[in-house]
């Protein structure tokens, strides 16, 4: 952690009202001593990211862009609404890509998936082959779009000299995300279920495996990303633990003390077999390895959970 690169520094976090942006926003403040005032977050409300003159307004007289807005959900809202999802997250990349470089920004980090990797990549994932193959199937429009961030950061720096880099992504959680059903990723989706159902089905044979980070441990690789990575570079975060959606599943059934009965229906598609990525690049380049286990992460979430819950 580099806190003089932070000194005097206005900071845009666009998605800084979000689950992950609001990890960003309180590292940037509590840990790399960033005043509060000079970190800001464009509301929706007042800046539409969609319009140009929207985003222009938000960084102008800002050194630091770290862009997680996008259009999100879960597997299923990617699967429902792939059109829009790609149409409106590309039209507000498109828009913080140029006005970084109109307002002389000195580096824009963003944010992909893995899913911007092809569905027959090698596993792990690693950095070299992200251009390997097409992103597909169910996840194409979403993976196409991440994919594009790292085809942004080396157009625009090629032409502009914008210093522009990306950060690919394990699958985030923690307290705070999002427990809509129809948006909820797979660990809020599952605790809210554990919590306020008497069964538990999941899809798929829970064979396929995963690659999950919490959201803190993110935050810190993305500021980290802004302090060491060379543009128009990518890396990915990684916690280098492949664990199955079965494994996965008991661990949050044990935490939650759920004690209905859970199903694994093998009628229903689970999604990609394997999905991991290597971490072995962010540790060299940036010093980054995650500071939360899975387990503990998982403790910490559901307990937030419940009293989140308590207190609805």
């Amino acid at each position: 952690m580099d806190r003089g690169f932070w000194q005097g520094k206005r900071v845009v976090v666009t998605g800084g009202a979000g689950f992950l942006g609001s990890y960003v926003v309180e590292n940037l403040v509590h840990k790399r001593g960033v005043a509060r005032g000079d970190v800001v977050v464009p509301r929706s409300a007042t800046h539409d990211l969609r319009q140009l003159p929207k985003v222009l307004d938000a960084v102008k007289g800002c050194q630091i862009v770290i862009h997680l807005a996008a259009v999100t959900g879960g597997i299923a809202f990617s699967r429902s609404h792939p059109a829009r999802q790609y149409f409106d997250s590309t039209l507000i990349d498109l828009n913080v890509f140029d006005a970084a470089q109109q307002c002389g920004v000195e580096k824009l980090v963003t944010i992909g998936n893995l899913f911007a990797y092809a569905a027959d990549a090698s596993i792990p994932l690693r950095e070299e082959s992200l251009f390997n193959g097409l992103p597909g199937g169910p996840h194409m429009g979403v993976g196409w779009l991440k994919r594009n961030l790292a085809v942004l950061a080396d157009v625009y720096h090629r032409e502009y000299g914008l210093s522009a880099v990306t950060v690919y992504s394990a699958n985030g959680y923690g307290p705070g995300d999002n427990t809509d059903p129809q948006h909820a990723h797979v660990i809020p989706a599952t605790i809210m279920k554990c919590m306020n159902d008497r069964e538990l089905v999941v899809w798929g044979d829970g064979s396929p495996t995963r690659d999950f980070l919490f959201a803190a441990d993110i935050a810190e690789g993305l500021l980290l990303a802004a302090e060491k990575l060379e543009a128009p570079g990518f890396v990915n975060l990684s916690s280098d633990r492949e664990v199955s959606i079965r494994e996965l599943v008991e661990m949050i059934v044990r935490h939650t003390g759920f004690s209905g009965k859970l199903t694994f229906d093998v009628t229903k598609s689970s999604g990609d077999k394997r999905r991991l990525a290597s971490g072995e690049q962010a540790q060299r380049l940036l010093g980054f390895r995650p500071e939360t286990d899975l387990d503990e992460g998982l403790r910490r979430t559901v307990a937030w959970y419940r009293t989140h819950l308590a207190r609805a």
